[in-house]
């Protein structure tokens, strides 16, 4: 009897071997969790200056004439801390899954995994600026989740795949929001927001519970 398993156990073990070698299995659901905390709290700042819950519509032409130069830098910096937190939770989450399952947290596959990412991101920085240039806010928001879309659905193939679906997700929201241009923050708080926590909470139940 042992022996009638022993090869299919076998291969299973192999099979996870090269799974552990070739994707970066050990990215925490506590990530996404934070994450998506982070930029619920960041939508909910930026909106109380820009007034989009008032309304329901974001105001965009607070982003022009007189003191919009200190909006405009206010929100990016509201923008960059935003980032900057949710990076360093994620990376701390993940730093510990890592080590919790033995898993070196830097080798050649988070290297590719990460050009993977900062491929279309460094690309949508480029574009998203020149927007901004160009004071086509409208586009800013869309832009931010197709592009981070785009980034995850070419990470998949080093990483988990289910975060292929959070990229499809993201990536419909930003070309549905560019047919609803003045619910930018909405659809970013949406996809930035709520689907990283539900990503998070799926992941966390599916490999981590």
């Amino acid at each position: 009897m042992t022996d009638q398993h022993q090869p299919l156990e076998t291969l299973q073990d192999i099979k996870r071997i090269m799974e552990r070698s070739s994707r970066f299995i050990s990215l925490s659901g506590w990530s996404g969790i934070s994450a998506g905390i982070c930029a619920l709290i960041a939508a909910f700042v930026t909106a109380s200056r820009i007034d989009c819950w008032k309304i329901g519509e974001c105001l965009f032409s607070r982003l022009e004439g007189y003191g919009s130069d200190s909006l405009r830098k206010e929100l990016i910096l509201i923008g960059a801390t935003t980032f900057f937190v949710a990076f360093i939770l994620a990376f701390l989450f993940t730093y510990y899954r890592s080590r919790k399952s033995n898993i070196p947290v830097w080798n050649s596959t988070v290297r590719r995994l990460m050009w993977s990412v900062m491929g279309p991101l460094i690309a949508g920085g480029i574009f998203l600026f020149r927007m901004i240039q160009l004071h086509q806010y409208e586009l800013v928001a869309p832009g931010c989740l197709i592009f981070y879309g785009l980034s995850l659905i070419n990470a998949s193939k080093y990483t988990l795949g289910e975060i292929r679906y959070l990229g499809y997700g993201q990536v419909l929201l930003g070309l549905l929001n560019c047919w609803m241009i003045g619910y930018g923050l909405h659809f970013w708080a949406l996809g930035f927001g709520v689907l990283h926590i539900i990503y998070g909470v799926v992941m966390w139940y599916k490999y981590e519970r």
